[in-house]
């Protein structure tokens, strides 16, 4: 029997999972580098030993209220199609281990969220995690914008951190 291993997190009330594979690292926020005339989802970018990356403000991109970040916030730093994306998250809970078959295709019933943005639900107990389609996140045409900012500002954002 197959077992996914997911990592839980927290956006709102809604209760999401990753695969654990596609988490680079999980970071405690930190000062991001702004870029102006970016969709307001897109926080900026940061530099993670050398590499700039862009950082994704889930509550924002899933049209749910704003809330300013706390000592539970995280930065989620995903590997999706070799480009390093962060996610800011209200808060990780823990690694669940979920075995395949409870893993189901979204619920039409399921009207609280955009479903366009899942992958499926996890059925663990008698609570549902929803799982992030990391393909469905980003569009393609904002994937390329991801990558246009990253060039375009990744010298300053290395440069901004070692002048501090």
């Amino acid at each position: 029997m197959a077992v996914q291993q997911l990592v839980k997190f927290h956006v709102a009330d809604e209760v999401f999972g990753i695969e654990i594979k596609q988490i680079y690292k999980i970071l405690k926020p930190q000062e991001i580098f702004k870029v102006p005339n970016t969709p307001p989802f897109i926080e900026g970018l940061i530099n993670l030993r050398g590499k700039v990356l862009t950082v994704f403000n889930l509550r924002k991109r899933f049209n749910l209220p704003d809330k300013e970040n706390d000592e539970n916030t995280k930065i989620l730093i995903i590997n999706h199609n070799d480009l390093l994306l962060g996610f800011t998250v209200d808060s990780v809970s823990e690694i669940v281990r979920v075995p395949d078959e409870d893993i189901v295709d979204t619920p039409p019933e399921l009207k609280s969220f955009d479903r366009r943005f899942l992958a499926g639900v996890a059925r663990v107990g008698e609570k549902l995690i929803l799982l992030l389609d990391l393909e469905k996140v980003l569009t393609p045409d904002e994937e390329l914008q991801v990558k246009d900012i990253i060039e375009e500002h990744g010298d300053q954002v290395i440069e901004s951190q070692e002048a501090q």
